[in-house]
């Protein structure tokens, strides 16, 4: 089938316009591109969901602190299309900054409104080292969900703050689309599929593999019947390449947010740390 390339608003509404009128069901895999297997079954899973299919690759600038790797982020976007076009996806949605965002020189919420989630679900994990990160993803995403009007979208759980973050901002605000999370997809030795993986050496991809097997003990002790959560941290801490700096190992009620001492059922263990200058992130969610 023919995969369409998209890069202007008012076109891609026009597409959506028909398929509504048609009565599809859409769904939506909102990127930043530099596609991979993990992106590839977002993709297979809105297929099975859905009538038509949007994939948006979009390196969004706003979510970036000024430190960050906006620049150097990975850009494949022929790469990325023929993975669309092998899937069957029906429009890729590339559009510029500048067409998302309009004129504004300066892409910060003194000149442009920002869709801000509640600062006790920002201020902690990823977003306690990324200010405003979650802002920037709220809002693009938001406006994703205005200009593709999508039934579904679909998210990894690899990103499971921003999953959290997502799906509470679709209830606030009475948005009528479904999100639908996706398990994360592995390497065969473990390592969660990343497009920031590049970055890494050969040897800081070996010390990057401590971080899935940190997780992995962590859920192995908890099913022999230890629940504290320092001892559990300790557990994971002490599987760790010498060679990783954790930023944070924690463990998260995934119905609330909240801190918690006593691992139960649906607790999100969510792990950052830098592998030489690469900043991964993983998680297990306790079944």
């Amino acid at each position: 089938m023919n995969t369409l390339l998209i890069n202007n608003i008012e076109k891609i509404k026009q597409n959506v316009k028909s398929w509504k009128e048609e009565k599809c069901k859409i769904g939506l895999v909102p990127t930043m591109g530099a596609l991979h297997n993990g992106h590839a079954s977002l993709i297979e899973k809105a297929k099975q969901t859905c009538d038509k299919v949007v994939v948006s690759i979009f390196v969004n600038p706003i979510q970036f602190g000024p430190n960050e790797d906006f620049d150097k982020y990975p850009r494949t976007i022929e790469n990325d299309l023929e993975l669309c076009k092998k899937y069957g996806v029906d429009i890729v949605f590339s559009p510029t900054p500048k067409e998302m965002y309009g004129e504004n020189k300066i892409l910060s919420n003194t000149e442009l409104t920002y869709v801000c989630p509640p600062y006790k679900f920002v201020d902690c994990l990823c977003g306690k080292s990324r200010p405003g990160h979650f802002d920037g993803v709220a809002t693009v995403v938001m406006k994703l969900f205005n200009i593709v009007n999508p039934d579904y979208a679909f998210f990894g759980q690899k990103d499971a703050q921003q999953l959290f973050i997502l799906k509470k901002m679709v209830k606030d605000l009475n948005l009528d689309i479904e999100i639908i999370p996706c398990p994360i997809v592995r390497e065969p030795d473990g390592l969660a599929l990343s497009s920031r993986n590049t970055y890494l050496s050969t040897k800081e991809r070996e010390f990057a593999l401590s971080i899935s097997k940190a997780l992995r003990e962590i859920e192995r002790q908890y099913n022999t019947g230890i629940t504290d959560a320092n001892i559990l941290f300790d557990v994971g801490f002490s599987v760790l390449n010498q060679n990783i700096n954790l930023e944070y190992l924690e463990f998260r009620d995934f119905e609330t947010f909240d801190k918690i001492q006593n691992v139960k059922k649906n607790t999100l263990i969510a792990i950052a740390a830098k592998v030489g200058k690469t900043r991964l992130i993983d998680n297990i969610i306790i079944g």
